[in-house]
């Protein structure tokens, strides 16, 4: 917080400071002078009619009452990974959107409008990197009406958390009454380390380069068909992985896709009845030594907030968060 000169809190921020990453502090109960206070770090993505609206990293958007600040400043950006792969926020999407290939696009200025029959929200969602080349309330209905022509609800991708990410696109799109319904985290981590976890086990993890029959029984997500399989299939260099089963079904299977010095982990699952036996890090290890041999160095994956036990399998991996990344849904669109 600034002190100043006399040992005193004071704000030093203003609306001139909108989009900019803000430390604040403010009294917890309205009316009390002295307390307990409630500190806030995020993007400043407005000031208006005395009320600030700071989103956080996780991309919680936090309403304070300009009378309840007792100090606040500009801080710098979140310091960069003490560890792994250093990346940019655009690179990162540029690559997962490679990873998950829509079966149809255009483009709306800088923005992509993607649309894959409604199989995975990233293939069905628009990626708004740079500028639309319109308003946004025209972009905006431009996404809707794209969407709505392929029997779509409209879904906007952004996420929040790391240096040139878009909290003040997220803020405007809640402001538009816009209903964020995903939130996930995008972890990155060095590739090699990976490979190591269980190289011998690895030896008996099947690779492939289409999902057969088998594999596709062992994945979770429902209603599988011709667009499905040509998502699951597209992208510069994608791995299927299988871990032989007692029955029809893999014990365990993977997906990886080779992208230049990335490689990226997706449908990693496991026969209920044989989880904690290391079958993940073994499809992982796998995988991740096919892509070493491709000249990738290292990988992304994407995890749930509250899915504890990935994110303590991934973390044992080296593995840490980068940023977050949502998906808005168009106001009174029904979802499918």
């Amino acid at each position: 917080m600034e002190i100043s000169a006399a040992g005193r809190l004071e704000v030093r921020i203003t609306a001139a400071d909108v989009g900019k990453r803000v430390s604040v502090r403010r009294l917890s109960e309205p009316g009390v002078t002295e307390g307990k206070f409630t500190d806030t770090v995020g993007v400043l993505t407005s000031w208006d009619n005395g009320v600030l609206l700071i989103t956080r990293k996780s991309g919680e958007s936090v309403r304070i009452t300009e009378s309840s600040l007792v100090a606040g400043k500009v801080v710098p950006a979140a310091p960069a990974r003490r560890r792994g792969p250093a990346a940019s926020y655009e690179e990162l999407a540029r690559v997962c959107a490679r990873a998950w290939r829509p079966v149809e696009s255009e483009r709306l200025g800088e923005w992509e409008l993607r649309a894959a029959s409604g199989f995975t929200r990233r293939a069905n969602s628009v990626l708004p990197l740079g500028d639309p080349g319109l308003p946004l309330d025209g972009a905006l209905d431009v996404v809707r009406r794209w969407y709505g022509d392929r029997g779509l609800p409209a879904y906007i991708q952004t996420a929040t958390g790391a240096e040139g990410t878009q909290e003040p696109l997220c803020a405007e799109l809640e402001r538009r009454g816009w209903v964020r319904e995903v939130t996930a985290e995008l972890w990155i981590g060095a590739l090699a380390p990976v490979a190591d976890l269980a190289e011998a086990e690895a030896g008996g993890v099947v690779l492939a380069r289409e999902a057969d029959e088998a594999w596709l029984a062992r994945y979770q997500r429902k209603g599988i068909g011709e667009v499905a399989l040509k998502v699951l299939a597209d992208g510069p260099s994608v791995w299927f992985a299988s871990v032989p089963g007692e029955g029809a079904a893999p014990a365990a299977i993977g997906r990886c896709v080779v992208d230049g010095r990335w490689a990226g982990f997706a449908a990693v699952e496991v026969d209920p009845r044989q989880r904690r036996r290391g079958l993940a890090t073994v499809v992982m290890a796998a995988l991740a030594r096919r892509a070493l041999e491709e000249g990738a160095s290292a990988a992304w994956l994407q995890v749930e907030a509250d899915n504890a036990g990935a994110r303590a399998l991934y973390a044992g991996m080296g593995f840490g968060a980068h940023h977050a990344y949502h998906h808005y849904r168009e106001p009174e669109a029904s979802t499918t």
